[in-house]
């Protein structure tokens, strides 16, 4: 039963006097939560791209930049994409940040959920090939440290986990509702290993990889936060290889843990947070949102959110919904 469709039932009275709906009101369960905690990622994203300094060449710019490294079968509607993006650098931003205010609050709203989640899923493909480049991951440089696999490919995994349907059963994790639990752990399973890989690439293993990677995101960040990643980047100096293998363990583990028995699947989901913050704030200068010049909030908090929808069920939570709902509809 989605969520919509037991908020109808729940309300529905025909053998009787209509319900008040402060009456029929339940708090949302996690995924709503989980829902609307995306909608505002998407709100935050719009915000950030109705910054002064996107409606102008620097944006096209960035967006061009993204092709390098990338195959010229792919890199080259990048190309095209950044070059039309510069010709109409006014109407065309102000169309992006919109559809994103549009995703957010489609989220936002029960009725437009499934539309806005649907959306985002293609707009988030879209926006991942022509504006992040596949996030890097076919040029060889792409690092869990600077948004690899790219922020904007969340966003889709997301919708497509947190989608309004339940599967027959109870679901171990609320990311297991819409898709089931072998899927569901498949794909948390292909993430994290994918950002194992990535850690290890020779491009980030070398000895001062790491710490080129986080001075070079210090640029025109808060006094405070530039010395943070300073003393993180003097710290890695000259153990590239050694942080990277480290990192990647991590990641491993953070990899398997949702197939291990409950107790130890919420180590590796806290290690998994744990994680995602260390990333956002020491690698991506909280996704640069400070410094004017970013589109979105970077992969960190999209990754604590994602472990988030996969933490252990309690006992009996997936079917409490359903159960209100019945009990409404019934009268009691």
């Amino acid at each position: 039963m989605s969520e919509v469709t037991a908020s109808r039932q729940a309300t529905a009275r025909p053998d009787g006097p209509a319900v008040p709906v402060w009456e029929t009101w339940r708090p949302p369960d996690t995924r709503r939560l989980l829902q609307l905690a995306l909608g505002a990622l998407w709100l935050l994203d719009a915000i950030l791209q109705y910054q002064d300094v996107m409606f102008t060449r620097s944006f096209s710019q960035s967006l061009a930049a993204t092709a390098a490294g990338n195959p010229a079968v792919l890199a080259r509607p990048i190309d095209w994409n950044a070059g039309l993006v510069g010709q109409h650098v006014v109407v065309l931003n102000a169309v992006f940040a919109t559809v994103q205010l549009a995703l957010g609050l489609g989220i936002a709203w029960r009725p437009t959920i499934r539309i806005a989640l649907g959306a985002s899923v293609g707009w988030a493909l879209a926006v991942w090939w022509l504006g992040e480049g596949f996030g890097g991951v076919l040029t060889g440089t792409a690092s869990p440290v600077t948004d690899a696999p790219g922020p904007v490919i969340l966003y889709a995994l997301l919708a497509v986990l947190l989608w309004p349907r339940d599967r027959a059963g109870p679901a171990p994790f609320t990311a297991a509702r819409a898709v089931g639990a072998p899927a569901a752990r498949a794909l948390w399973l292909i993430l994290w290993a994918s950002l194992a890989y990535f850690a290890l690439l020779p491009a980030n293993r070398a000895p001062l990889a790491l710490r080129d990677m986080i001075t070079g995101m210090t640029a025109g960040e808060p006094s405070w936060l530039a010395a943070i990643m300073h003393g993180a980047a003097r710290l890695l100096a000259q153990h590239g290889l050694a942080a990277s293998v480290v990192l990647a363990v991590l990641l491993a583990a953070i990899a398997v843990g949702c197939y291990l028995p409950r107790p130890a699947a919420q180590a590796t989901l806290i290690l998994a947070i744990l994680v995602a913050v260390a990333i956002w704030v020491i690698g991506q200068a909280l996704g640069g949102i400070l410094t004017g010049m970013s589109t979105d909030p970077g992969s960190g908090p999209l990754l604590a959110l994602l472990a988030l929808a996969y933490w252990p069920a309690r006992a009996g939570q997936d079917a409490d919904l359903a159960g209100q709902a019945a009990e409404l509809a019934r009268g009691h």
